[in-house]
């Protein structure tokens, strides 16, 4: 990975936990049809024999646990994404705390391994995820966006006031895959009323996606280049034939693809190498 560019598929499976907090039937529905989207995902990878990372909230995979375990059948990393897909902005330390070691508990009761990597639902990180991460035995987030693909340590007590200044805090043994968003899915094409909300093209998100990669192969870019999506939202039909062009367009370019959790472990190699 020192000199080389990698591509990682990630999908937040979010099901239902998008949608509890309506009674609307059909915003519910939406949910549900996220498992429909990842039994094509799982179809699809084993067909070009891509292993990529599922972030699962706890209450998806007790909800749907044969759709958890069928992920971790086919060889993905399954990793933590919440325990009802919870903002950590919205919780103290302890309710932190606690969403965390519940998401962990069920998803290695049902996948069979604990998770090491964790991605905050909404990408909304607290002064006390990080600390948490690491007191909690994970290797890797990919929550933040310091970078567009280079992986890098977290840095923990970092410190701002407007008007004040900052302070930087310390360096800890987490590493990032930093992400962003115009490469993930949701932002692109979902309509959420009355709000409303984007129905891109997929052609324009395809030429979104292979541009940051084409920009970071001309000028030698190394690390990991994460893309985010999410089933209910890339599942849908024309959607998943711009996910298999990707897939293509990827491999044409002779980039391999990682897990999050294989990648974290060769970095973490190299930097005390």
């Amino acid at each position: 990975m020192a000199d080389e560019l990698k591509v990682s598929l990630t999908f937040d499976v979010d099901t239902i936990a998008l949608w509890m907090g309506t009674q609307d039937s059909t915003a519910f529905s939406r949910g549900e049809f996220g498992v429909v989207g990842t039994e094509r995902i799982l179809k699809l990878l084993k067909q070009y024999e891509i292993s990529g990372t599922f972030f699962v909230p706890g209450i998806t995979a007790t909800t749907y646990p044969q759709l958890v375990e069928s992920i971790a059948n086919h060889g993905h990393e399954v990793a933590h994404h919440g325990n009802h897909h919870e903002s950590p902005a919205r919780m103290d330390r302890s309710q932190e705390l606690e969403a965390l070691e519940a998401g962990a508990s069920i998803l290695e009761a049902i996948a069979g391994s604990r998770p090491v990597g964790w991605r905050s639902p909404g990408w909304y990180v607290s002064e006390h995820s990080l600390e948490l991460l690491l007191e909690n035995g994970f290797i890797y987030d990919s929550s933040l966006m310091g970078h567009d693909i280079e992986p890098y340590w977290c840095r923990v007590g970092d410190r701002w006031e407007k008007g004040g200044g900052i302070e930087w805090g310390a360096k800890v043994d987490l590493v990032e895959f930093p992400i962003a968003w115009h490469l993930d899915d949701f932002p692109w094409f979902e309509y959420i009323p009355p709000r409303g909300g984007n129905l891109t093209a997929a052609s324009a998100v395809l030429e979104t996606w292979l541009g940051d990669l084409d920009w970071a192969l001309q000028n030698g870019g190394s690390g990991v280049l994460t893309y985010t999506m999410h089933p209910q939202v890339i599942g849908r039909g024309h959607r998943m034939l711009m996910l298999e062009k990707l897939i293509t367009e990827v491999a044409k370019r002779e980039v391999a693809f990682v897990t999050l959790e294989k990648a974290a472990l060769q970095w973490r190699q190299e930097q005390t190498s």
